[in-house]
């Protein structure tokens, strides 16, 4: 007969904490806050680099340069030979069906193609960025590469 008396292993459960209740109980007067001063009150908490009132390195350095952080672009990086793996001849190959086929962890992001590996099918890619030696493999195989930059082109050229 299987054994239904659940609990928890040794050590698992502590008993709470309870503070400032008196010196009887080893955890009154002060609270194990020691004596005085601004940690010892409550809200008396400290941002990351206070040093005190003194003005921060932080705030003393000065603010030099350009970062291009704001403006960088993540690519995901997808190389033609898993391609040639997960998709079957004529399949179009975009965020999306990446994302099913598991190999981009989100559809929604920018992918890039790159040229490492074989190309053996003909695969119609509708992605963000390829670079020319997987164009050129994909062209090969008898593919099809349409990218934004690709329609905005286009488009400027049949405008003007």
């Amino acid at each position: 007969m299987p054994d239904f008396n659940l609990h928890a292993p040794e050590g698992a459960t502590k008993r709470k904490r309870i503070v400032g209740r008196g010196q009887g109980s080893g955890l009154g007067g002060t609270a194990g806050k020691g004596n005085k001063g601004q940690q010892s009150r409550s809200g008396g908490k400290t941002y990351p680099g206070f040093e005190g009132g003194q003005m921060p390195l932080y705030r003393r350095l000065p603010s030099r340069g350009f970062s291009n952080e704001m403006f960088r672009k993540e690519w995901q990086i997808v190389n033609l030979g898993q391609v040639d793996a997960a998709f079957a001849a004529g399949e179009l190959v975009d965020g999306a069906s990446l994302f099913a086929k598991g190999l981009v962890k989100k559809a929604e992001k920018l992918v890039k193609i790159l040229a490492d590996g074989e190309l053996t099918k003909a695969l119609n890619f509708s992605v963000d960025k390829v670079s020319a030696g997987a164009r050129a493999k994909i062209e090969k195989a008898g593919g099809k590469v349409e990218t934004p930059s690709d329609g905005a082109s286009v488009a400027t050229k049949s405008g003007a």
